[in-house]
């Protein structure tokens, strides 16, 4: 089975979140060797934010896994609202650049599109983060306007529908 057809997302568990936070992969997988794929306070924060969203919609969290090795994480951002699911990911920087991202958000979109609760998937990127860019554009998403972050600064909106 090629890296296309095997399934690149995982629920992330509060015992995964635990894991991670120890510096260990969950069960059967490994983390990447020569890069974090968050600092602690980032997975510290996602892990309240899955238990959050967790509450009201679940999965609320995901790893992204290639070669059963953890290359990055992709979650649900803010509790969903009409069927909007509001995501945000990143990756390992020795990871980059290897297409694992564009492919684990198609899948995330597939699994938008089989899911009756999803309507449509929406992200956010950096103005000058070109590669995320190309991630959402590769999948279909939507360029949909622009706003400013207090903390992030100028961000592109972006929609992709699932239904």
């Amino acid at each position: 089975m090629s890296n296309v057809e095997k399934n690149m997302i995982i629920e992330l568990t509060p015992i995964d979140f635990d894991a991670l936070l120890n510096g260990i992969a969950p069960i059967n997988l490994r983390l990447v060797p020569d890069s974090a794929i968050a600092p602690p306070e980032v997975l510290e924060m996602l892990r309240r934010l899955a238990a959050d969203i967790g509450a009201a919609f679940s999965p609320s969290a995901w790893m992204i896994v290639e070669e059963d090795e953890i290359v990055g994480l992709c979650s649900i951002v803010r509790t969903p609202r009409d069927g909007n699911i509001h995501i945000g990911y990143g990756i390992a920087p020795s990871r980059q650049g290897r297409g694992c991202t564009t492919r684990a958000i198609g899948q995330l979109l597939a699994w938008g599109r089989s899911d009756p609760r999803v309507a449509l998937l929406s992200a956010e990127t950096g103005i000058g983060n070109i590669a995320s860019q190309r991630v959402l554009e590769r999948n279909g998403f939507i360029r949909t306007g622009e706003r400013i972050d207090a903390e992030d600064g100028p961000l592109i909106c972006w929609e992709a529908v699932t239904d």
